[in-house]
């Protein structure tokens, strides 16, 4: 997996809110992002606008540190976080997918978030005791790694009656050597009669005529060779029990 870009939008509100925004995104660096920050990727002399466009444009995310002073410039359009709020609400640069958004609430309410973003889930980074918490959270989003997967969608289990199609084969074609089985216990020969099949199975004599067949033509059980009315167990036919009584 190539590694997340993700370009960070701030204000220079102070010297410390710099400095957290560096230790931030260097946390972030570590943990298998790649951070594009203006006060590691922009130099004098370098396009402003340009910078932020371009980079706006091919990061996977773009992570909104959310203070008070972000709120008012970007609703203001001022500066620098008004350019890059006007080219993340601007209809025509459909390149940049404004799902990749993600405010990082580090003002105290949410009155810190711009108004274009009030809507979207936010990351709270406002609580220092909390932090480790956030930053698992965010790292899992951009490194694609949810803390619980979503489970596979199974089948509808109450399908319409004329969909739903039962193996009913392989139950009577069971059926009828269970029945032969129980006929065998009663006698002394190899073969039963068919007639002592008749008398236990709960089936018709249409459907046990029907199975038997299938059951003769699976090498299940066997006809005797002179007396067609006869059957007996064959070694598949008592595998088979075995192997449905297993299920």
């Amino acid at each position: 997996m190539n590694p997340p870009k993700v370009f960070i939008s701030y204000s220079h509100d102070s010297a410390s809110h710099k400095e957290w925004v560096v230790k931030f995104a260097a946390t972030l660096r570590i943990r298998g992002v790649d951070v594009i920050l203006d006060q590691w990727d922009l130099q004098p002399g370098d396009d402003l606008p340009h910078f932020m466009e371009t980079n706006l444009a091919k990061a996977d995310y773009i992570l909104m540190v959310c203070t008070d002073r972000y709120a008012t410039k970007a609703d203001a359009g001022a500066g620098g976080v008004g350019y890059e709020k006007m080219i993340m609400t601007a209809n025509l640069l459909t390149r940049i997918d404004a799902s990749k958004v993600i405010p990082i609430l580090r003002g105290a309410a949410l009155n810190s978030i711009p108004s274009f973003a009030k809507t979207k889930l936010y990351i709270d980074f406002s609580r220092d005791e909390e932090v480790e918490y956030s930053l698992d959270n965010l790292l899992r989003t951009l490194l694609k790694a949810p803390l619980f997967k979503k489970p596979e969608l199974g089948s509808n289990p109450f399908q319409p009656l004329e969909q739903s199609r039962p193996d009913r084969t392989t139950e009577n074609i069971r059926q009828v050597i269970e029945d032969i089985t129980a006929a065998f216990e009663g006698t002394a020969d190899e073969y039963v009669e068919y007639k002592k099949v008749v008398e236990r199975t709960p089936l018709s004599r249409v459907n046990l005529d029907y199975f038997m067949a299938i059951a003769i033509d699976q090498e299940l059980i066997a006809r005797h060779p002179n007396y067609f009315t006869k059957v007996k167990l064959l070694p598949a036919g008592l595998a088979f029990v075995y192997q449905q009584s297993a299920k």
